[in-house]
């Protein structure tokens, strides 16, 4: 008998249905999925049919489906969606007062191994590319945690799905590991291309200019990292090393503009935890040797991070208060998104040689009516970024670079990036709270 067929005949001893997976759920479980691009979706599709289900936690990050265990009232005594990073499906059951989804706060790099030292894990449900010829799966697009929650499970399910790219680096699991499999054809999911307003646009030039030649990238999704990518086009040997690896990143690499071979660490390498975009993105990653996906824990570590020399952190917020303290997450108590790996990434880029942290945002919000710089954080938002880790805030409006700055400073610096229409108010404010 051949490998293959050894390994071949091992892989359909583990063949079950989605019923039989769903039997596997028994009262007080904690249950672990993979994230985003690597949901499994049959399994959450079905999920609130396990008929065993009682007080059952069930982890999930940035989900990009609608899925009725926790978009129902009727499951409310069955399910719990803990997310790491909500998604606009979580943003609704919250807004329809749902007791199915609770914020799990952390930082991106400690995520899955935190969840592991808190408690036991009964059942990974991850996807996985088609096992080769010497009985390998790889993770695909997502190795942010599911590599070391599914060392640390119980049981591990795989939905073998031919839609998922096979990816290099850290993303093998053998079918020896695996207990069982789900053989499943649906697409990943993707973004849309979103376009940037005049505000973004000019945010990302202001941007543009603290990113100098040879230095390694982190951008996030959204309208300001495209902006932001389609005015590097002037620089020249540009690297990555990201959370997320976006489809700008790819429009570089074609034009030459990003390389990889000025890295000081991981040279010739894109290195990301995951991958989220169109069909053209995980095309490009389909064995693809010079992308490594390399787990959360690693990747975002902030020490590892500062290894990369001009080290450039692009991420976004919702608003900054007077002193520098950043919010990202959440407007007042009512939660988001998350912090994802957002103070992971600007801290090891403040701590780079020739680093720098950027956070970007509009300098108002609601078609110019509320100020995003404001004189405090509203009552019960979380500090994402906070001010004693600040670098760079930029607006349409410039740049304020509040390192090593006094609060007085600061709050001058923010104000002079600020909307013309809040500048009076903010500096009525500052002069109230004693800062001037």
């Amino acid at each position: 008998m051949s490998d293959f067929m050894k390994w071949r005949t091992i892989y359909e001893t583990k063949l079950k249905s989605i019923e039989e997976i769903l039997d596997l759920i028994t009262p007080n479980a904690t249950v672990a999925v993979g994230m985003t691009p690597m949901e499994p979706k049959l399994f959450l599709q079905n999920l609130h049919r396990a008929d065993k289900a009682n007080n059952v936690t069930v982890f999930t990050c940035l989900n990009t489906g609608n899925y009725d265990f926790y978009l129902s009232s009727d499951y409310e005594d069955k399910f719990m969606n803990a997310s790491w990073y909500f998604g606009a499906s979580n943003r609704e059951a919250i807004k329809n007062g749902l007791k199915t989804v609770s914020y799990v706060p952390n930082n991106l790099h400690q995520a899955g191994t935190n969840l592991i030292e808190d408690r036991q894990i009964d059942l990974f449900v991850g996807v996985a590319s088609p096992m080769d010829k010497n009985g390998f799966f790889t993770l695909s697009a997502s190795v942010v945690y599911e590599k070391d929650v599914c060392d640390a499970a119980k049981r591990v399910v795989l939905e073998v799905n031919p839609n998922a790219p096979r990816t290099h680096g850290d993303t093998q699991t053998h079918v020896s590991e695996v207990d069982y499999i789900v053989e499943v054809d649906y697409p990943l999911p993707e973004t849309t291309t979103i376009i940037p307003s005049e505000e973004e646009a000019l945010i990302a030039e202001n941007i543009s200019q603290l990113i100098s030649d040879g230095s390694t990238i982190q951008l996030g999704i959204g309208g300001i990292p495209n902006a932001v990518a389609s005015l590097l086009t002037n620089k020249k040997h540009l690297g990555v090393h990201t959370e997320m690896l976006t489809e700008s990143m790819i429009d570089l690499f074609e034009q030459g503009i990003i390389t990889n071979k000025k890295k000081s660490l991981w040279p010739g390498k894109f290195v990301c935890a995951f991958a989220f975009g169109t069909k053209r993105v995980y095309s490009f990653v389909d064995d693809n040797p010079s992308v490594f996906f390399l787990r959360g824990k690693y990747v975002n570590d902030p020490y590892v991070i500062a290894q990369n020399n001009k080290m450039i952190s692009i991420n976004t917020a919702l608003m900054v208060d007077l002193t520098g303290n950043v919010c990202s997450e959440a407007l007042g108590t009512t939660h988001y998104s998350g912090t994802g790996g957002q103070l992971d990434t600007h801290r090891g880029a403040v701590k780079s040689k020739g680093g720098k942290g950027i956070i970007a945002l509009r300098s108002t919000a609601k078609h110019g009516s509320i100020s995003t710089i404001v004189p405090v954080l509203p009552t019960g938002a979380p500090v994402t970024i906070p001010r004693q880790d600040v670098d760079f805030i930029i607006t349409e409006r410039g740049i304020a670079h509040l390192r090593g700055k006094t609060v007085r400073e600061r709050a001058q610096e923010l104000i002079s990036i600020a909307h013309p229409d809040h500048k009076d108010r903010l500096l009525k404010e500052a002069q109230k709270m004693g800062i001037f």
